[in-house]
């Protein structure tokens, strides 16, 4: 079983290398189900729209979206997601991370998706999503296979966001 530290909190910050890997797709068991329910105790701690497992240090195939709109919480455990297909117009939105507290910056992303994913079960899973439950979702699953939102920024807002960060830490620190 994966190391987990039972207090979730505080959550890796970045450029920390986990966020990097990509999460291997693997059975859904007793260990990956140990995994989403640390997931969704640190998502339902914070509040957070989604998690993936990085966050909390683990690169496993798992994320925790909130399938409502952003006023409310509707988590759904999602264990080896993927984007299916994405259509609609690209649109920009503000994307955060927990991994990176007190940056937001706007990401172009599909406004439609389908996802494929097993559920607690280990039954496979898909759903059609827009708006912001498809933009949650593209962001977590992108982070279960290694892909940090900064990547999907421009190389300028990129270094402009991590320069902030870096002020940011120095003032908390």
């Amino acid at each position: 079983m994966p190391q987990m530290n039972e207090d979730v909190s505080p959550f890796i910050l970045y450029p920390d290398p986990r966020l990097a890997a990509a999460a291997a797709t693997r059975v859904v068991d007793d260990d990956l189900l140990a995994v989403g329910a640390a997931l969704l105790r640190a998502a339902e701690e914070v509040s957070a729209y989604g998690l993936a497992a990085a966050h909390i240090g683990l690169v496993e195939p798992v994320a925790v979206v909130s399938l409502a709109d952003p006023s409310t919480r509707n988590y759904r455990l999602l264990y080896n997601p993927r984007i299916v297909a994405t259509s609609g117009p690209n649109v920009a939105g503000k994307e955060g991370s927990v991994s990176m507290p007190g940056i937001e910056v706007d990401v172009i992303r599909p406004e439609n998706a389908r996802i494929a994913f097993d559920d607690e079960t280990g039954h496979s899973v898909e759903l059609e999503l827009s708006g912001f439950a498809a933009r949650v979702a593209q962001h977590e699953i992108d982070q279960v296979k290694g892909v940090f939102f900064l990547t999907r920024l421009s190389r300028l807002k990129r270094d402009a966001a991590i320069k902030r960060f870096t002020k940011l830490g120095r003032r908390m620190g």
